[in-house]
Formats: C-alpha cells, sequence, structure tokens
C-alpha cells in the first residue's frame, strides 16, 4: 500500500513554553512539522527553541512580524513585516523561508504581489479559541483528515489544550497509516510544484 502523507503546520511561535511541549510531543513521537514565525517572538530566550526545532527535522516559515491584518497594507508595508522576518529567520537558520502563511489569512492583490513565496493556509481546527474544548479540537482534526493534507494549528503561548489534542490526534493518524512530514516535503513527496501565482494552499493535491 501506498504511504498516505499529511503536515501539521504551527503558527504565532516561538516561545519557551507552549512550542517547547509542542516540540517534546514531536521528539517523542519521531515525526517533523512546520512553524511559522512571527520575527518580533525571535529573541535571544527563543533561538534555541528554533535551533531545537531544525534538530528536530522541522522547516521554519513565515508568519510576518507583528501579525497584523495585511490584506489592507500597503506593498511597502507588506515587505517591511516580511524582509524583517526573513532577515532573523536567516539569520538563525540559514535558510530564507520558502512558505508564508498570512495572519488571519487576510489577503489581498498587493500581498500577493508582494511577497514572492507561497501561500499557505490549512486545514484548522479553530484551536485559536480557547472555548473550543481538547476534545473538540481533536474531532476537527481527524474528520478532515486526508492525504496531502496541511494543518494549521497554533503554539501560541498558553495554548495546552493543542498540545494535548495532539497526543491523540498524532498516534491516531500513524494508526491510520499517515506519515507525517514537513510543508516543503509534502510538496516534494506528491510531485506538486508549490509555486503557483495567486494560490493559497491547504492541500497539496487539490
Amino acid at each position: 500500500m501506498e504511504k498516505k502523507y499529511l503536515a501539521l503546520s504551527f503558527d504565532d511561535g516561538p516561545n519557551c513554553t507552549t512550542t517547547v511541549h509542542d516540540l517534546d510531543l514531536l521528539e517523542e513521537f519521531g515525526i517533523p512539522a512546520s512553524f511559522f514565525l512571527i520575527g518580533q517572538n525571535i529573541t535571544e530566550r527563543t533561538v534555541p527553541v528554533i535551533k531545537r526545532q531544525l534538530e528536530l527535522g522541522c522547516t521554519v516559515e513565515c508568519h510576518s512580524w507583528s501579525h497584523p491584518r495585511m490584506g489592507s497594507m500597503t506593498a511597502g508595508q507588506i515587505e517591511d513585516e516580511v524582509f524583517r522576518t526573513d532577515t532573523l529567520i536567516e539569520r538563525h537558520t540559514g535558510r530564507i523561508p520558502e512558505f508564508f502563511r498570512p495572519p488571519y489569512i487576510d489577503l489581498s492583490e498587493t500581498l500577493f504581489n508582494s511577497v514572492d513565496k507561497t501561500f499557505i493556509c490549512g486545514a484548522d481546527c479553530q484551536d485559536w479559541e480557547d472555548t473550543v474544548s481538547c476534545d473538540e479540537r481533536v474531532r476537527m482534526v481527524l474528520d478532515s483528515a486526508r492525504e496531502g493534507q496541511i494543518f494549521l494549528l497554533h503554539d501560541t503561548e498558553g495554548n495546552e489544550k493543542t498540545v494535548q489534542a495532539l497526543r491523540l490526534i498524532i498516534p491516531t493518524l500513524l494508526e491510520r497509516g499517515f506519515t507525517f512530514v514537513t510543508v516543503p516535503e509534502l510538496f516534494k513527496v506528491y510531485g506538486v510544484n508549490p509555486h503557483v501565482r495567486g494560490k493559497i494552499w491547504s492541500n497539496v493535491l487539490e
């Protein structure tokens, strides 16, 4: 039977609490993920967390500098948000991010024209809402799991319900025969070119 691949991705880190707890789980299960970082969260305290992400085979991508709604921003403002974040990420990883997730998935033609990256959305479980229970998060992820899927999760500081949910989600999906890869790897294993102008991806097969 051919392998079925999907990817976990996390927004809003890095931090020294919830991000670390997510990494502990990834290490425990021996799987990678992709982390979309907010530039202003990259500090002397969080750089070791980024280093650990890389050591575990994860990739580090761009989620803007300050998490604004970018759909109404000018080209200059957009470019500044991305450039500042890319510069710090490259300094600490040696790589300029190829992938970008716009905050709030707030899009515009100016945004697409100003950011020369592959735009990523993903299937979510509303885990930015604290009122959404751990069980609800588990159900939404498992119900939407299919080949080629990118999951949009948050490692925002204090978002421990998602950590708890993942402790159930990861082994269940492994039992269902899924293999976890990073977002860049997901495109590669399916032979899909991610560089499609004006497209934002949630599943690499769609």
